[in-house]
């Protein structure tokens, strides 16, 4: 049974691109951080009020293995789980699926590791995953 996932839509227009014509690798980097601040948006905005007050979610490593190249005007769907959830810390997972005439192909899968600090006296320090985050991640984990 495959686990429910966040599903953020993005198209691909040509300031994405390079040279030869297809999406240039960091913006599936940058992707993932959309399809994490769409998720924030949505599900915690509590969590962005408290990025005002000091809260920093920092990310600490991130990754993508393409699969295969996406053009212009391709619909890329990003889908985004829970793989692990710390005291501090969440490790993400993205998938980037390519829809076309109803059907998905699989064209990159990611990951991202987020710390979740706070701003005290100068220095970062880390600071627990905020609970309403806690919730809203756990509805996305991944069956381990």
């Amino acid at each position: 049974m495959a686990t429910r996932a966040y599903e953020y839509r993005h198209i691909v227009g040509f300031e994405e691109t390079n040279l030869v014509g297809n999406v240039y690798y960091v913006n599936h980097l940058r992707w993932q951080g959309r399809c994490r601040e769409m998720f924030l948006r949505e599900y915690t905005p509590e969590v962005l009020a408290q990025l005002e007050q000091g809260l920093s979610l920092v990310t600490t490593r991130c990754s993508c293995e393409y699969l295969d190249e996406l053009l212009p005007f391709d619909e890329v769907l990003i889908r985004m789980r829970l793989s692990e959830l710390t005291q501090n810390r969440m490790l993400l997972s993205f998938e980037y699926w390519r829809t076309r005439g109803g059907r998905e192909q699989l064209v990159a899968r990611g990951e991202q590791q987020v710390a979740c600090m706070r701003r005290e006296n100068g220095q970062t320090v880390p600071t627990p995953v905020p609970e309403v985050l806690r919730e809203a991640l756990r509805l996305y984990q991944e069956n381990r």
